[in-house]
């Protein structure tokens, strides 16, 4: 008998992914639980409603989890399985409990590390040069289940945590589909997690994004391409305004400031951004209140700031 009917939380683009590939490979879902988009969010990221309205799936937006009758709900559905895909709230441990054989989560890095939430700006921000997907066992503590099957992808020097989330959507993908005729069986393989040899972090707010001038080149560029577009941004502020880097690489070869002061600067009709370390991030795309800003329009800013 085949072990394959399950709950599915799922949001954002790996939700849709692994969601699609489950009912590609047969799976009875009978319910989704997904997220409303907020209004306030920039929604780049594919829909997991959108999927369930094609596929004809039943899906709801519960905003409270421990709901008695959502409870009874879930329980009344005897699933073998409870999925996670990049769903956003801790799922209460009586719901993980209600799966027959395991509820398992796909997390995007490579557990243990980068535990908790954005785990691919985290791992850009840091300079990593891999990450990955993992599908987990979920515990009441986020992301220290055991680990069912992990596969790692690199980070390249210049990938903004967009172009490498996108990477990690499909390896998520992949990462499920090679594990799933275990699954379809009850008898896959699981290893520890181990904790201590990993890290946790928590979520990035878009203040977050603020650069601090007197740090090195490349740490200021790796804060760049974590928080990068569609995310809100790395930015400074000239005169109560904020000034966000929409594109920008590390000066090639390394500008120095030769006295210039740290932050924005104009040269050669050129934006740089000088660092505490004498090199630079040349800025190819500066934006303010969703307006480009020309060189020629920062420097006038510039000068009439030091004037004042």
């Amino acid at each position: 008998m085949s072990n394959n009917k399950a709950i599915v939380f799922a949001y954002h683009t790996v939700g849709f992914e692994c969601l699609r590939t489950l009912l590609d490979h047969g799976f009875e879902i009978p319910l989704v639980i997904t997220h409303e988009d907020s209004p306030t969010e920039n929604i780049w990221f594919r829909s997991v409603r959108d999927l369930c309205l094609e596929r004809k799936i039943t899906f709801i937006t519960p905003s409270d989890l421990n709901d008695p009758e959502l409870m009874n709900r879930l329980q009344s559905l005897e699933p073998d399985y409870l999925f996670s895909f990049y769903y956003r709230n801790m799922i209460p441990l009586q719901i993980l409990e209600i799966a027959k054989i395991a509820a398992l989560n796909m997390h995007g890095s490579l557990l243990p590390k980068y535990r908790g939430r954005v785990p691919i700006n985290w791992a850009v921000l840091h300079g990593e040069s891999k990450t990955g997907a993992t599908l987990h066992i979920m515990e009441e503590k986020p992301d220290a289940g055991d680990i069912v099957h992990q596969k790692a992808i690199p980070i390249l020097p210049d990938e903004t945590a967009y172009e490498v989330f996108n990477k990690v959507a499909i390896l998520a993908k992949t990462t499920l589909e090679e594990v799933i005729p275990d699954l379809l069986l009850g008898e896959f393989s699981r290893r520890p997690n181990r904790l201590q040899e990993g890290s946790y972090f928590g979520a990035r707010k878009p203040e977050d994004g603020k650069i601090d001038w007197q740090k090195k080149a490349q740490d200021v560029y790796n804060l760049f391409r974590a928080v990068a577009p569609p995310y809100p941004g790395a930015y400074t502020e000239i005169a109560g305004k904020k000034y966000i880097l929409h594109q920008a690489m590390l000066a090639s070869p390394p500008y120095r400031q030769n006295n210039h002061l740290l932050g924005l600067q104009v040269v050669d009709n050129r934006i740089y951004g000088f660092c505490g370390d004498d090199r630079a991030i040349l800025v190819m795309q500066l934006v303010c209140d969703g307006e480009d800003v020309l060189p020629a329009d920062l420097q006038q800013i510039l000068l009439s700031t030091t004037k004042a």
